[in-house]
C-alpha cells in the first residue's frame, strides 16, 4: 500500500510531493498560504456614548491590522476614511475615540504581516454613536422654581437648548459657549424638564434631567429648620402639603427627642424642599389616610424597633407613595398592613433602602389588608432583610372578595436580600394575584421566589444574577416553584458595594439597562 505524503502546499501554487513507501519523506509541518485570511467575528460596540470598541478574532502569523473607519456610511467604504492606523494583535479590542455623535460609522479591518503582497482582504461592520453628553450635572442653587442655569464645559459650542415639555427653545449666544453656561427662564414649578443642547445640524450635544424647585401655593405649608414635624403633621389641613427645609427632624417619645411616632389621619403630602439636600426624619409614622412622601430621609435609628410606615386603620387609602427619598435603619420592615385595609396604589420609586433588619417583619409586608397594585420601581435595596422575605402579602383578614392585585418589580439593585434558602423574594399568598419582574439585578442572595402555590409566575424580561443561582437555575434551591429562566448569571461588577456604591461595571449588564437606573 503506497502512503502520500505532503511535504508542503502552497495554495494558489499547490506542489504535491509523491512518494512510494520505499521512499524517504517527512509529513506535513507547515502549510503556506499566498494571502493572510480576513479577520472574522468583527464587531463594534459604542462605549461611553461616542466612543467605539472594534474587536475581531486574531489570526495565527499576523503581525499588524490595518483599520479605516468611514463617517455616515453602510459598509459602501465611499470616499476616504476619517481615521486609518494600523494595531498589532496585543492591541485588540482597539478603542477609537474622537467620534461624532450620532453619527453611523463603518469600520473596516485587515491583515497583514508585512509583506502587502499577501494582505487580507477587508472585513467590515458598522454602527451608529450615542448622543454627545456635554453637559454637567446640575446643582442645586442653580435649579429654581421656574428658572434653571445649565452648564457645560466652556469653549463648547452649539446652537440651541430645547426643553420639554412645552418645547421651550432657547438659543445659545457667543457669551454662553465662552462661559459654558446658559439660563433657561419660563419654567413651571415641581416639572421634571429634560433639556437638549444641539448643533446648528440638529445633533445633541448633551441631554439631562432635571426637576424644578418648589413654589409655596396656598394649599403648601413651609416648615422650617427646628420645627415640631409631628406637630406639623398633625396640625395640617386635609390636603395640604408640608415642604421640609433641610434639617434633622424628630419625633418625640416621652423619653426622647427622637423615635416615636405619628399618626397621618388626613391626605398629606411631605416633601422635601431641595432636590439634593433632604430634610432627616427620625421616627415612625402610622398610616390612616392617602400619604406621599417626596425628597426626604426617613432615619428609624433609636425607634421603638417597628416598621417605618404602620397602617393602622381597616379603611380604604386612595394611594402612599414614598418617592426619591431614602429610608434607613428600621428594625422590622419597610410597611406593615395588618388591619383590614385597602389600598388602590403603593408606590415606592427611585429609593435607597438600607440597614432595615427585618426582625420580626418582612421588608413590603402585608398580612390582612388589600393592595391593588403594588409598584416597587427604580430602587436600590442593600444590606436589608437578609433572613426574611423581600415581598410578603397574604390575604389574613378574607374580607377582599374579587381583589386581583398587580405587583410590578422593575428596574432594582437588590444585594443580599432573602440571603437563606427558604427565604423569598415574592412570598405571596393573596389568590389572583399578577406579577411583573423585570430589569432587575439580584446579588448574593441564597433563597427563591416563591414556595408558595398561589404566586403567580412572573412575567420575567432582562434580569440579571450573581451569587444567587436560585432564581435562575433550575435545582439549585430545592424550594423553588420557579425560576427566571430567561434570566442571565453576570457579575454586575459594582464599584464598591461595601460602601454602598453600586455603579455598574459590567458592560453587558449596562447595555442591558439592568437595575435601578442612577447606576447605569
Amino acid at each position: 500500500m503506497k502512503k502520500i505524503y505532503l511535504k508542503s502546499i502552497v495554495f494558489g501554487l499547490a506542489t504535491v510531493a509523491l512518494a512510494s513507501c520505499s521512499d524517504v519523506a517527512d509529513e506535513i509541518t507547515s502549510i503556506v498560504y499566498n494571502r493572510n485570511f480576513s479577520p472574522t467575528s468583527v464587531e463594534a460596540k459604542v462605549r461611553n456614548r461616542t466612543n467605539i470598541e472594534l474587536s475581531w478574532n486574531l489570526g495565527d502569523g499576523v503581525t499588524n491590522y490595518n483599520v479605516e473607519v468611514y463617517a455616515n456610511d453602510s459598509l459602501t467604504f465611499a470616499g476616504s476614511p476619517v481615521q486609518s492606523f494600523s494595531v498589532t494583535p496585543d492591541q485588540v479590542p482597539v478603542l477609537i475615540t474622537g467620534l461624532d455623535g450620532e453619527t453611523q460609522y463603518s469600520f473596516r479591518v485587515q491583515a497583514t504581516d508585512g509583506d502587502a503582497t499577501r494582505d487580507s482582504k477587508w472585513s467590515g461592520v458598522y454602527a451608529k454613536t450615542e448622543a454627545e453628553q456635554l453637559f454637567k450635572n446640575v446643582k442645586e442653587e442653580d435649579i429654581k422654581a421656574k428658572e434653571v442655569t445649565l452648564r457645560w464645559t466652556a469653549g463648547e459650542e452649539a446652537a440651541t437648548i430645547t426643553l420639554t415639555p412645552g418645547n421651550i427653545v432657547y438659543n445659545i449666544t457667543a457669551a454662553d459657549i465662552a462661559a459654558g453656561a446658559a439660563t433657561v427662564t419660563g419654567l413651571t414649578p415641581e416639572t421634571e424638564y429634560t433639556a437638549v443642547m444641539a448643533r446648528a445640524n440638529g445633533k445633541t450635544r448633551g441631554k439631562i434631567s432635571f426637576t424644578t424647585g418648589v413654589y409655596l401655593e396656598e394649599t403648601d405649608i413651609l416648615v422650617k429648620a427646628g420645627s415640631n414635624i409631628a406637630q406639623a403633621i398633625t396640625d395640617a389641613p386635609e390636603g395640604y402639603r408640608l415642604i421640609v427645609e433641610p434639617g434633622t427632624y424628630g419625633i418625640a417619645t416621652d423619653e426622647a427627642a427622637f423615635g416615636g411616632s405619628v399618626t397621618v389621619s388626613k391626605n398629606l403630602t411631605i416633601k422635601g424642599l431641595r432636590q439634593n439636600d433632604h430634610p432627616v426624619i427620625k421616627g415612625r409614622f402610622k398610616v390612616e389616610a392617602s400619604l406621599t412622601i417626596d425628597q426626604v430621609t426617613l432615619d428609624g435609628k433609636g425607634t421603638d424597633g417597628g416598621q417605618a410606615f404602620d397602617f393602622t386603620a381597616a379603611n380604604t387609602i386612595d394611594h402612599f407613595t414614598v418617592n426619591n427619598s431614602e429610608v434607613t435603619n428600621y428594625t422590622k420592615g419597610f410597611y406593615y398592613v395588618n388591619k383590614a385595609a385597602k389600598i388602590n396604589s403603593l408606590v415606592i420609586n427611585n429609593c435607597l433602602i438600607s440597614n432595615i433588619e427585618c426582625d420580626g417583619g418582612d421588608m413590603f409586608d402585608c398580612r390582612a389588608g388589600a393592595i391593588l397594585m403594588l409598584n416597587i420601581t427604580n430602587n436600590t435595596i442593600w444590606n436589608s432583610c437578609k433572613g426574611r422575605d423581600l415581598v410578603r402579602y397574604d390575604d389574613k383578614s378574607g374580607n377582599f372578595a374579587g381583589v386581583a392585585p398587580v405587583i410590578t418589580i422593575d428596574h432594582n439593585t437588590i444585594v443580599g436580600a432573602c440571603n437563606d434558602a427558604g427565604k423569598r423574594i415574592l412570598y405571596v399568598r393573596f389568590k389572583g394575584n399578577s406579577i411583573t419582574f423585570t430589569n432587575n439585578i439580584v446579588t448574593a442572595s441564597a433563597g427563591n421566589f416563591s414556595n408558595q402555590k398561589n404566586t403567580a409566575e412572573p412575567t420575567f424580561e432582562n434580569n440579571f444574577y450573581s451569587g444567587a443561582d436560585g432564581y435562575v437555575t433550575e435545582g439549585a434551591n430545592a424550594n423553588a416553584l420557579f425560576v427566571d429562566k430567561s434570566g442571565t448569571i453576570a457579575d454586575p461588577q459594582f464599584k464598591d458595594a461595601a460602601n454602598g456604591d453600586f455603579t455598574v461595571g459590567n458592560d453587558a449588564v449596562k447595555d442591558n439597562k439592568a437595575g435601578d437606573p442612577r447606576w447605569f
